[in-house]
């Protein structure tokens, strides 16, 4: 934008220039020539009236050459007197002492005074001399071409240098113009990628010209009314979330009531267990969508394998978790057990982690024969992402197989993989799947990296509390 506003005001500029300068150079030249005829025919006029006398008697041909030869001084047009027998007083532009009777002559000897432009290039300018001794003399100033446009080129040269001055002067100014419509679009484009990305205390300065004043106005109204409904679902959500406290409060006394004391206790276990998932549910409703917690993904992954060992050993299947670090070379901070985890912080809610990694086992558990291994690996790589990988050694996904959410083509829901796809897509990251008969299936989810602390490593900050 800025480039085409310049090239705009340069074109702009200079056909203005152009159609305003062009009349003025031929205007210049013409004054030129307009100025130097006048001064010559003034200074015929004056010799022919400082001769008129002189000539009036046959031995004052001294005076007059003395009088031509006055006026014939350096850088001044040749001035030449044409008595009328053909006689030459002064320079001649012929180089003879006798001048050829032209018409322009014998015009200027009927008593008529003029200029005019001969073949040969300049101007010349006539003036006869009454009462001269033998007939009317003439006196003739010859101007060059050089004398005649005197001072043209200066002329050229300031109105060049005033044109190319106002150019410039219209480019800076369309620049700071430029400079401060792409400055404005360019903090406004901001505003709206904050907002885009989930900061909805964003807010753009309306400034630049009243139109994008409209178009901040209207962007931070529409930021405040998505931030309205939003503030709205989470609460209806966390309503929604709040009433399933009462059956479960419920089920609860009924647990209790139970003869079986085993068969209380398990079900009692089981009620706290939807008691806590019902909180998490609430506190992930009304946590506002600004808020950005870290998970370990190493820790959240370890702590997964383990949750879901017996079934994996009560099925016959081996499994494998494996955390791989790749970073970049660190002044030694000090001796550190060689047992410490390496926090491998990701920028995604730890209950979101732990429902796409518990997605990802459980198609294995479920999709997959009896028997067959899984492994889970994180690793991150040098420019900081985090890798997880759930790979097993299975059949593979079947041909019918359709990534789409409610659609797998399995016979499962197909909200497992979409569930995983969208907690990596929404933090910034990529879902990707490699499957086929001989090597099994291979899902890779991709995260951003968490905020760096002093010491190097990731810490994943506590979950809000409702």
């Amino acid at each position: 934008m800025r480039r085409s506003l310049l090239l705009l005001t340069a074109a702009t500029t200079a056909l203005v220039l152009t159609a305003l300068l062009v009349p003025l150079t031929l205007l210049t030249r013409t004054h030129a020539a307009d100025r130097t005829t006048a001064e010559a025919t003034a200074r015929a006029q004056w010799v022919a009236h400082a001769l008129g006398p002189a000539l009036a008697t046959a031995d004052e041909r001294e005076t007059a050459e003395q009088t031509v030869e006055s006026v014939n001084t350096q850088d001044l047009p040749t001035t030449s007197l044409l008595l009328a027998n053909g006689t030459v007083i002064g320079p001649n532009p012929g180089h003879s002492s006798r001048a050829r009777a032209t018409d322009a002559i014998r015009l200027a000897r009927t008593g008529r005074a003029f200029t005019y432009e001969p073949s040969t290039g300049g101007r010349q300018v006539l003036v006869p001399v009454q009462g001269a001794a033998g007939g009317t003399a003439v006196v003739q100033v010859t101007l060059t071409e050089r004398q005649l446009y005197a001072g043209t080129m200066t002329s050229w040269l300031v109105l060049a240098g005033i044109g190319v001055g106002l150019v410039l002067i219209g480019l800076l100014l369309a620049d700071r113009l430029g400079a401060r419509l792409v400055g404005a679009t360019r903090r406004l484009a901001r505003t709206a990628d904050r907002l885009a990305a989930g900061d909805l205390t964003a807010r753009a300065t309306p400034e630049g010209p009243p139109e994008l004043r409209l178009v901040a106005g209207q962007l931070n109204h529409l930021a405040t009314r998505i931030d309205e409904l939003l503030t709205a679902e989470r609460e209806n959500a966390a309503d929604l979330a709040h009433r399933l406290r009462t059956p479960v409060a419920a089920l609860r006394l009924d647990a209790e009531t139970l003869r079986d004391t085993e068969e209380a206790h398990r079900i009692a276990a089981d009620v706290a267990a939807l008691e806590r998932s019902v909180d998490d549910v609430i506190r992930k409703a009304r946590r506002p969508l600004r808020d950005a917690p870290y998970a370990d993904l190493a820790a959240v992954a370890r702590e997964r394998a383990e949750f879901w060992l017996p079934l994996a050993e009560d099925q016959g299947r081996t499994t494998e978790t494996t955390t791989e670090t790749s970073t970049h070379p660190q002044p030694d901070p000090g001796p550190t057990p060689a047992t410490a985890p390496v926090p491998v912080p990701v920028p995604v809610p730890e209950d979101d982690l732990t429902a796409a990694i518990d997605a990802l086992i459980g198609n294995v558990l479920d999709h997959t024969p009896q028997g067959t291994p899984f492994r889970i690996a994180v690793r991150t790589t040098p420019e900081g992402t985090a890798e997880l990988t759930v790979a097993d050694e299975g059949p593979g996904l079947p041909p019918t197989y359709a990534a789409e959410r409610g659609t797998s083509g399995g016979g499962s829901t197909g909200l497992g993989l979409d569930i995983a796809r969208r907690t990596a897509e929404d933090a910034g990251g990529t879902f990707a799947i490699a499957s086929d008969a001989a090597s099994g299936t291979r899902v890779t989810l991709t995260f951003p990296p968490g905020p760096p602390t002093p010491s190097g490593t990731r810490p994943a900050p506590p979950e809000p509390t409702d």
